[in-house]
């Protein structure tokens, strides 16, 4: 049986891993593209959408891999996570975050404690987060109803693909938000945009519990009972 503590360290260390791999390939990124930000961008999305697979593989089995706290609030509301171990789990992985960021820049030589300019503001990339965060938190539920074995794949994948779809680069994660205001290199993004960043995040995550949880609704009889007509 799995501890909690092993539970929380989990989802600390799978947080600060997913942040080393967020901020780091986003300096490594933009240092070789030669200015080009499509070039960046592209290196910044492969290493994450790769690294997720890895991490909820190698994670899953000890905490569920969820790294994110709307994710853990997500399982909380279908009660299908104790409050107080979901509170435990969102404290780990902003801590989580915050240590993943200050690797990231120890490995680069950047300064460690750093505070990120970049603004990421207007309603489009509200829009995006809700968008982003609904898709991901759909992904997962899909996933679990349907092919949880496909879950670390699945959900690397659309990661992957949410990069390049959504104007604001998919965070659809408040810790991983948090922790990139620590970051003044490609990936961060300004304090005074985190606060829209996370509202819309949860809006998307509520959005998703709703219709999710509709449409995947078990039936009472799984499959249709064959009428006179069919048989």
């Amino acid at each position: 049986m799995v501890t909690t503590l092993r539970k929380l360290a989990a989802e600390a260390l799978g947080t600060a891993m997913l942040l080393a791999i967020v901020v780091g390939s986003g300096i490594m990124g933009e240092t070789l593209s030669n200015g080009n930000s499509a070039v960046a961008l592209l290196g910044n999305t492969l290493a994450t959408g790769a690294g997720l697979i890895v991490l909820i593989t190698i994670l899953g089995p000890v905490s569920g891999a969820h790294f994110n706290p709307v994710v853990t609030l997500t399982f909380a509301v279908r009660r299908e996570i104790g409050a107080t171990l979901a509170l435990g789990y969102i404290a780990a992985q902003f801590v989580g975050g915050v240590v993943g960021v200050l690797v990231a820049h120890g490995m680069f030589g950047e300064v460690l404690l750093q505070v990120s300019t970049r603004l990421r503001d207007g309603s489009a990339l509200a829009m995006s987060e809700v968008v982003a965060t609904f898709g991901l938190v759909g992904t997962i539920l899909a996933c679990l109803r349907f092919r949880s074995a496909s879950t670390p794949v699945v959900v690397g994948l659309y990661i992957t693909s949410a990069y390049w779809f959504t104007a604001s680069t998919s965070f659809a994660n408040p810790a991983v938000t948090v922790a990139r205001s620590l970051s003044n290199t490609f990936a961060g993004i300004a304090p005074s945009s985190v606060p829209v960043f996370i509202l819309a995040q949860c809006a998307g995550a509520a959005a998703a519990v709703v219709v999710f949880g509709w449409m995947l609704h078990t039936p009472t009889t799984p499959f249709p009972v064959p009428v006179e007509a069919d048989l």
